[in-house]
């Protein structure tokens, strides 16, 4: 009787390989960047460092004969998890998509999971506070100026079909692991009104006890006028510990003129209020431009940031400027 298991599961295999392999192809798509950046401020005049980045997209999608449309994601970065010592350092996000114009999309994500709120969690500026997230200057290190509880490996996402026009849901969920509990999220969509983008999404933050443990909350909204595009977010990180050290509000807005279809200039404002009673407000502004011609885009930015460290210590006012040029193919 058991052989006779092993023989059908080896022809189903084999099915199944066959029309995947009838239905959809792999293809391959790529990305290369070059930088240079250098900061300023007190004890961080020094000169430019260069970075490198790229990476290799793996993708596929087929439909089966019931109507699903399936898709598979995988992402080759030789920069991700370098620190790992088990050989699977060049291995990043992964994931798997099934969908159908009727039920929507339900997507497994194998590595580099999201939930409804640290999905939308990028700040209308930029995330500017990343150019100096654990820079040291005069033995004062800058902290992460912006949380979001990243729900790891092995999560759902689901995304309805269009509810009414322009309106879709999401919702997220984080299976139980060892010693912490599932979580779940719910967000929505808009798109309805022309020029506008409005998303909204809130998703617990799982911790190992009730003080690490919390809600994220995340709303974008922009509206695209003529050459002119406005931006507001505002990302609220709450954490279940009395002192709210670790309760983080990043609120940010900027505004993008496309003076033609390759170049854009862009400035924003990012303030990062953490919840210690003594805490002073972060607050960082930057100018930045991009330039697109032919899969290659050059940009710049100059950013400026007081604060940095949530005190008046001159040490964590900084500036910093980068320059890159990037590459798809």
């Amino acid at each position: 009787m058991n052989n006779f298991k092993k023989i059908g599961l080896t022809a189903l295999a084999a099915s199944l390989v066959s029309v995947s392999a009838n239905a959809g192809a792999i293809s391959v798509s790529g990305g290369a960047s070059m930088n240079a950046s250098g900061y300023s401020g007190e004890g961080q005049n020094r000169g430019a460092t260069f970075t490198m980045g790229n990476q290799l997209t793996f993708s596929g999608s087929g439909e089966l004969d019931n109507g699903l449309n399936v898709a598979i994601s995988f992402v080759i970065d030789q920069g991700d998890d370098t620190t790992q010592a088990t050989g699977v350092a060049p291995f990043d996000s992964h994931s798997v998509t099934i969908s159908s114009d009727a039920l929507g999309s339900l997507q497994l994500m194998g590595e580099g999971g999201a939930s409804t709120a640290s999905s939308i969690s990028g700040t209308a500026a930029g995330n500017l506070w990343d150019t100096f997230d654990q820079v040291t200057a005069n033995a004062v290190t800058i902290p992460d100026l912006s949380q979001t509880a990243g729900p790891g490996d092995d999560v759902f996402m689901y995304t309805s079909p269009e509810l009414m026009d322009g309106l879709t849901a999401k919702l997220s969920f984080e299976p139980q692991n060892t010693g912490t509990e599932s979580g779940t999220g719910y967000g929505i969509n808009y798109t309805g009104v022309d020029g506008l983008s409005l998303a909204f999404a809130e998703a617990d933050v799982v911790g190992a006890d009730s003080d690490s443990s919390g809600t994220n909350t995340q709303m974008d909204i922009s509206y695209a006028y003529g050459s002119f595009t406005a931006s507001y977010s505002n990302g609220d990180h709450d954490e279940g510990l009395s002192t709210g050290a670790n309760d983080i509000e990043i609120e940010s807005f900027a505004v993008t003129y496309t003076v033609s279809d390759e170049l854009s200039i862009t400035y924003g404002q990012e303030e990062s209020t953490r919840g210690s009673a003594s805490s002073q407000v972060a607050e960082l502004s930057a100018i930045s431009f991009a330039y697109t011609a032919g899969g290659m885009t050059l940009s710049g930015k100059m950013t400026e940031g007081e604060n940095l460290d949530y005190t008046t210590d001159t040490a964590a006012d900084l500036e910093a400027w980068t320059l890159g040029a990037s590459f798809a193919f």
